[in-house]
């Protein structure tokens, strides 16, 4: 692939980030911070994001276990800290899920919590992995760009 089509390729995919509801104006404040400094800034925040968000979610599932038990202030503290965290990449539609599941233990409705927990975790590696393709592509781009 040629450099003008890795380019095309870049902005098609990350627009379609946006068109599609994954990310919001957010993600576009941490691109602004990113320089010749910091040339890699962005997929860094997605990183630490990501490995963050793993420690959440086994958290979040221990909390969870014991059906009969379950402390709703802690399971929504830990999604209080999940929607922060998605909320600083403007993970759209995880910041979705998590609002849902929030609302689920005021409610204390369990089942509501279990069933928005599998979809936010659906929507968290649907999105990693779609930036994991956009970031790769975007070595690509940078390599066709310097030879």
């Amino acid at each position: 692939m040629d450099r003008k089509q890795l380019q095309h390729q870049v902005a098609s995919t990350r627009r379609s980030l946006f068109d599609q509801g994954y990310l919001d104006d957010q993600f576009i404040q941490i691109e602004h911070l990113q320089d010749e400094a910091n040339p890699n800034f962005v997929e860094e925040v997605v990183r630490l994001f990501y490995s963050d968000s793993v420690r959440l979610i086994q958290n979040i599932e221990q909390a969870m276990i014991n059906k009969s038990n379950i402390d709703f202030g802690k399971l929504d503290d830990y999604m209080h800290q999940f929607k922060g965290s998605s909320s600083s990449i403007g993970a759209k539609k995880v910041m979705k899920e998590c609002s849902k599941f929030r609302e689920y233990c005021y409610a204390g409705n369990i089942e509501g919590c279990i069933k928005t927990f599998q979809l936010l975790k659906q929507e968290h590696a649907t999105l990693r992995r779609k930036l994991e393709t956009y970031f790769q592509l975007v070595k690509q781009a940078g390599l066709a760009e310097s030879a």
